[in-house]
């Protein structure tokens, strides 16, 4: 009997019968089924010393993995958490992406000078010969702008241009800095915020806190694992492959995952340099990236067309899907890929729980009642203030 057959029963009384999602447009990351799956199996990777803790909590653990999901609209800057179009910017490994956070807004984005009458003029901005330093441009950026991240406009007065940039702006009104980054996606740039955020809320000793954060953490680093969330043609879009997206990453673990697939994977590491840590994950999910989306067109050229999509009857609504014989046939030719990225979406989520904790003094959690989960981590606080009919940044959910 196959490993994956005992984990299976290890655990099969307690993951619950989640309904299977379905395919519409706006399928979000490995699915609802997939982001509870990765989360409560990641609690099965921790320490004695936490596992306690977590089992308590892991139903909420569980349901709320898909949290971030939900409120990709309730405000604007949701949607560029679960992804980064990294080839937008260039060519693996994608040396001119700053890894640093302050470097990667300050770099892309563009300082305007508002003069009278409505004119501008930019001071410093992506592919100028700028007579402004950098160094100088960082800095201001650093304590001026970057503050303002969450406003709707980030801007700055005539005095502190004039500061910048050495000389009298007579004619100046105003200075507006535009973000040209974030569009593209944050994804491991708050990777390492939330990880932060843990680390503070084990220091807390915050239980409301902990599990709220760590249930959101796995969202992310799950999302960190799939190929199409490092790419522009994240649903196929550029190469007529519409819909590869929730194929890959919803129908394929819905079909195998708990038929097939090992999740023995072994326990919680610690993680000596987390920035690097999340960084390699989307690297690594991009390498990927040319098998999941050249296989898929070679197999849709050799596979017969009427026996591609099907018609199945879900949560009492009729809707079109990949056909079983399609979706197996993608599935092997796959050699393995989707489970790997599923596991290594396990063991990442439990070892950075791990790593916070350990980062936090290794408090002892038993001392820790069961209290109310907080409704609302300081970052959501803020973005509850911003103007939630905003547009939403970023492209469009795949």
């Amino acid at each position: 009997m196959r490993k994956q057959v005992l984990v299976l029963l290890a655990f099969g009384l307690l993951l619950p019968v989640f309904s299977v999602s379905t395919h519409p447009a706006g399928e979000p990351a490995w699915g609802f089924f997939g982001h509870r799956r990765i989360n409560r199996l990641a609690v099965f990777t921790l320490p004695a010393e936490m596992s306690g803790f977590y089992k308590k909590h892991i139903e909420y653990i569980t349901e709320h993995a898909v949290d971030p999901d939900k409120r990709r609209y309730a405000t604007k800057h949701e949607a560029v958490r679960h992804y980064i179009d990294i080839d937008h910017w260039g060519s693996y490994p994608f040396p001119e992406v700053p890894r640093d956070w302050t470097d990667a807004l300050a770099k892309y984005s563009t300082l305007k000078v508002l003069t009278e009458g409505g004119d501008t003029s930019v001071v410093f901005g992506p592919g100028l010969e700028n007579a402004l330093a950098y160094e100088d441009y960082r800095a201001f950026f650093q304590q001026t702008i970057q503050p303002q991240y969450y406003e709707d406009a980030w801007t700055c007065s005539c005095a502190e241009l004039e500061t910048l940039v050495g000389v009298a702006l007579p004619a100046c009104t105003g200075g507006v800095v535009v973000d040209g980054f974030s569009e593209y996606g944050i994804l491991p740039y708050h990777l390492l915020t939330m990880q932060r955020r843990l680390t503070r809320a084990f220091e807390e000793g915050d239980p409301g806190k902990i599990i709220h954060i760590s249930a959101e953490m796995g969202h992310y680093i799950a999302d960190a694992h799939v190929p199409l969330h490092t790419t522009e043609n994240y649903n196929g879009q550029m190469t007529g492959q519409e819909g590869i997206h929730a194929f890959w990453e919803s129908r394929l673990p819905e079909l195998y995952a708990d038929a097939q697939y090992d999740f023995f994977v072994g326990p919680a590491q610690y993680i000596d340099q987390p920035a690097d840590y999340f960084w390699d994950i989307v690297l690594s999910s991009h390498l990927l990236l040319d098998e999941v989306l050249t296989g898929e067109r070679d197999l849709s050229r050799s596979f017969p067309s009427d026996r591609q999509f099907c018609y199945e009857e879900r949560l009492g609504q009729t809707i079109r899907t990949q056909c079983e014989a399609y979706a197996k046939a993608y599935h092997d030719q796959q050699a393995g890929q989707v489970e790997a990225r599923m596991r290594a979406s396990v063991l990442a989520v439990g070892s950075s729980w791990y790593t916070a904790w350990a980062d936090a003094g290794s408090p002892d959690l038993n001392k820790l009642g069961k209290e109310a989960i907080a409704a609302n981590t300081e970052e959501e606080a803020l973005l509850e203030k911003a103007k939630k009919e905003a547009q939403a940044q970023g492209r469009p959910h795949e």
